[in-house]
């Protein structure tokens, strides 16, 4: 039987690190055996032995940027998993995140279930890392990376193709558009442009919400997440 992975969620504002060790304690087979809201408390939970396998660790911490974090940890011979959990969007950060070993990187705000995700694939990498013994060809490393990198979740249900469903995603607003208006900006029919909506609300890219108003039943409005 797989142990658990022990995870230890580093946040400083308290109620998001509490509300990521809830979303952590939702998904089988984690654990959270800490939490630390500076730079310095996690370094010292890594060194108290309490044999940590991922930090969920936020970059604008009130002491040392994350990142500070990471290379203290590697310059310590520490090869912990880090799951970068923060609102920095800049490429620097996630290049040197990259290059720090940072196994994913998740942006505030996020859903359960893109979190779910990024923990599930992480699991799944694991197990296959801790297998042993060696790989015996090259798909078997690319499965590896897959995994992790979630690779296989970019395939699309029959009938959809990436274009359009660039093109849909970019015709929506934070304000809400119809499959309707969505269709009339992307040059598809109303029926396809909802095809594309349902399924990015599948994928937890877009929500859905009645727009009330008019006579008769509502029409649905989409948003992007």
């Amino acid at each position: 039987m797989t142990a658990d992975v022990r995870v230890l969620v580093v946040e400083d504002e308290p109620l998001l690190a509490e509300a990521h060790k809830a979303y952590t304690e939702r998904v089988a087979g984690f654990v959270v055996v800490g939490v630390a809201h500076t730079g310095r408390d996690a370094m010292a939970a890594l060194r108290s032995g309490a044999g940590v396998d991922l930090v969920l660790l936020d970059f604008r911490l009130p002491d040392l940027h994350g990142l500070e974090v990471c290379r203290a940890l590697r310059a310590a011979g520490s090869g912990v998993d880090v799951l970068a959990v923060t609102s920095a969007r800049d490429l620097a950060a996630v290049r040197t995140a990259v290059s720090l070993g940072v196994t994913h990187y998740l942006l505030k705000p996020f859903t359960f279930a893109a979190f779910r995700d990024k923990l599930e694939r992480y699991a799944e990498y694991r197990r296959q890392a801790l297998a042993g013994g060696e790989v015996a060809a090259q798909h078997e490393v690319d499965r590896m990376f897959a995994t992790l990198r979630g690779a296989a979740a970019h395939t699309l249900p029959k009938g959809l193709d990436e274009q359009t469903l660039h093109a849909v995603l970019a015709a929506l607003d934070t304000g809400g558009r119809s499959a309707a208006e969505v269709g009339a900006r992307t040059g598809i029919s109303r029926v396809t442009a909802r095809r594309y909506l349902e399924y990015l609300v599948s994928a937890d890219r877009a929500v859905r919400t009645p727009r009330y108003g008019a006579p008769g039943r509502p029409e649905m409005e989409y948003r992007p997440t």
